[in-house]
């Protein structure tokens, strides 16, 4: 089994993290960045970023997407689907058919 090296990285801010991908993303930012609440305070990191990537940032607009549409994109995983799909239903919306 091989292991990957970590390279000792700073971000833009200043923080220092170790990342064995090429990435360019700092965690501590990315924690700092995350909601403390709404639906995309329940998603992975990837899975946030893909959507405010693609301009979703409400669960309206989540509604006008299908779970196949939203699966396409960078990012987004199987694993997150559950959450939306309740976060959607918890407010009377659903993915479009």
């Amino acid at each position: 089994m091989t292991t990957s090296e970590k390279n000792l990285r700073t971000c833009n801010k200043g923080h220092k993290y170790y990342k064995s991908s090429d990435c360019p993303t700092c965690p501590i930012c990315e924690q700092e960045r995350k909601p403390d609440h709404g639906f995309l305070s329940l998603l992975s990191a990837p899975a946030r970023r893909a959507l405010e990537h693609n301009g979703i940032k409400s669960l309206h607009q989540l509604s006008t997407y299908s779970e196949k549409e939203i699966l396409q994109f960078h990012g987004m995983g199987p694993a997150s689907l559950p959450k939306l799909r309740s976060a959607l239903k918890e407010n009377g919306l659903s993915f479009r058919i």
